[in-house]
């Protein structure tokens, strides 16, 4: 297979290097020509750090390297079976680039979109053809991350939706379908792990480093929210969560927070920066976090509660099955188990009750249950 891949950044590189691995022939294409050597730079260093580790012997960094060329024209990517466009969150510069690569390519090339939250279906528009149109979503960074998202549009054919979902898995990763709605499955589920800890600081409940204490120590995350967004990048996280908020016609469950907006404002984005909600400075004074069980506990359970609030309604608007979400948030975020189940674990009872216990205190529509979570309980349902 013959796979154009548009942007040579860390998104576009890596996307390349997992088709390169899985022996399909890759052109990365980018204006910028500083981008795609530093992107050849960059995978000889992965690779070579993957011989080190024993991961690949000299013979297959050379044919992976052999499978990628580097390419600065659009036009050089007519012989593609899929192009995959990785370039920057802008709808209108999306819709350019698709319309002017769909005159070059065969009319049974499929045309896909890795963006993490804009309507499949307006950058499908912008095609001749719009049924060759798909979104592929890979998770950063895309050669470890195993979860792609593939989200047809209403205008997709069932055609070009099969064949997409067959090449992500032959490329071993774990497909996830999503409907075509704001941030699909994990940006849209995830939105209260960074949004109800954000708003636990705003209320003064307790500060950064104790609220990720709280969901590592509690639940057994990774990475608590505010060193994921500080890794993430605060504008980055902070234009997804506007986006989502805005497209779902300013729904409050997604309302952005005024502290990330100032950090982001003010330039404190987190590692890149040298300076986030912590800071990164060689020398810096780690803070502790404050050592009470109930306070963690309360804060693991809010933010958990939430969480599942999402995933069940997800399930409930049919953006995808208990399994791809549940699937989504394990393999695409490394959560420690997938919400649904969690759900099951927890009890759909204590679900129903600690988020109708939030909504009774503060009275906003944010703290809303989902109608599925309250049909389950009364009938005594699981998900799984």
């Amino acid at each position: 297979m013959n796979v154009g891949i548009i942007g040579g950044g860390t998104m576009g590189s890596g996307i390349a290097q997992v088709a390169a691995t899985s022996g399909c022939k890759v052109k990365l294409y980018d204006t910028n020509q500083k981008a795609l050597d530093k992107a050849k730079g960059a995978l000889e260093k992965i690779l070579l750090r993957l011989i080190e580790k024993g991961r690949i012997d000299e013979g297959e960094k050379s044919r992976i390297q052999g499978n990628i060329s580097y390419v600065d024209s659009l036009k050089d990517l007519a012989d593609s079976n899929l192009t995959i466009e990785a370039i920057i969150e802008n709808l209108d510069i999306k819709k350019k680039v698709f319309s002017e690569l769909e005159g070059y390519v065969a009319d049974d090339c499929i045309i896909a979109s890795n963006t993490s939250s804009l309507s499949i279906a307006s950058i499908a528009a912008s095609l001749e053809k719009p049924e060759r149109c798909v979104g592929i979503h890979f998770f950063n960074p895309a050669p470890l991350m195993k979860l792609v998202e593939v989200i047809p549009a209403i205008q997709t054919s069932e055609e070009v939706l099969e064949k997409s979902m067959q090449t992500i898995s032959d490329w071993k990763k774990v497909v996830a379908v999503a409907k075509d709605t704001p941030g699909f499955i994990v940006n849209r589920v995830a939105r209260p792990f960074y949004g109800e800890a954000l708003r636990i600081y705003e209320e003064g409940l307790a500060d950064f480093v104790t609220i990720d204490h709280s969901l590592k120590a509690k639940g057994g995350f990774r990475m608590g929210p505010f060193e994921l967004m500080d890794f993430i990048g605060n504008d980055v996280n902070y234009t997804v969560t506007e986006t989502v908020f805005t497209a779902f016609y300013f729904d409050p469950r997604y309302k952005p927070a005024f502290t990330q907006k100032r950090f982001s404002e003010a330039g404190y984005l987190g590692r890149k920066s040298g300076k986030g909600y912590y800071d990164y400075a060689e020398g810096a004074i780690k803070p502790v976090p404050k050592e009470d069980e109930v306070l963690a506990e309360g804060i693991f359970n809010r933010v958990l509660a939430m969480l599942i609030n999402e995933a069940a309604d997800a399930l409930f608007l049919n953006i995808a099955s208990a399994e791809d979400i549940d699937n989504a948030m394990t393999k695409g975020v490394n959560y420690p188990k997938g919400l649904l189940a969690w759900a099951d674990e927890k009890g759909i009872d204590w679900c129903v009750s600690t988020l109708d216990e939030m909504y009774d205190e503060y009275h906003e529509d944010r703290y809303r249950c989902s109608p599925l979570l309250r049909k389950m309980n009364r009938e005594n349902k699981t998900f799984f």
